[in-house]
């Protein structure tokens, strides 16, 4: 197995705590590549978070643990992986209609929470300081109007993470719209 020096996204969270705007959006790329790579062989990878992004010398990011990944095959996918990163469909089949190519868009909500978290260094949906159980999670993804995105970023930023993390997964960005995005776009 490839070496990847610098360990995991998470391992480089806690060593540094926040990402600058451009380090976030070339991860997104390589990250955005990864996902159209995955969608193009039908995989869904299901749990997108940062200890399972792996970072080498070269500033590349290669996907690994693939142990809730489904392959695309009559629309069903199932509902593993970590709950803090699970997308509102996943979490809530019932309200949010859960079917079709789904599983890809639940990819695209987990990349904009890991995006989210390099930008302000902790977990997103949540506030400072919350040890959060298994229900405010839920709560904290298919409770809230919207997720709160800083004001601080560029608009670039806001756009794309809002993009992501559209509640409605058949108007979230998909991978190939937002590897068009002006935030991640010639990275």
């Amino acid at each position: 197995m490839e070496l990847m020096e610098k360990g995991s996204l998470h391992d480089a969270l806690l060593a540094q705590q926040v990402f600058t705007e451009p380090m976030i959006s070339t991860l997104a790329n390589r990250i955005l590549q990864g996902l159209r790579y995955l969608q193009e062989m039908r995989i869904v990878h299901g749990d997108i978070k940062p200890s399972n992004l792996l970072i080498n010398n070269k500033g590349e990011v290669k996907i690994a643990d693939f142990g809730a990944s489904r392959v695309v095959a009559g629309g069903d996918y199932g509902s593993n992986g970590t709950c803090a990163y699970m997308s509102p469909e996943r979490v809530d089949p019932e309200k949010w209609g859960f079917g079709g190519e789904v599983g890809f868009a639940g990819d695209v909500w987990s990349l904009g929470v890991v995006v989210l978290e390099c930008y302000i260094g902790r977990y997103p949906l949540t506030k400072v300081g919350d040890k959060p159980d298994w229900a405010a999670l839920i709560c904290a993804i298919c409770c809230n109007e919207k997720v709160e995105i800083p004001v601080s970023g560029s608009p670039e930023f806001r756009d794309f993470v809002g993009r992501c993390l559209e509640k409605d997964w058949r108007k979230r960005g998909t991978v190939e719209e937002l590897l068009r995005h002006s935030f991640v776009k010639n990275r």
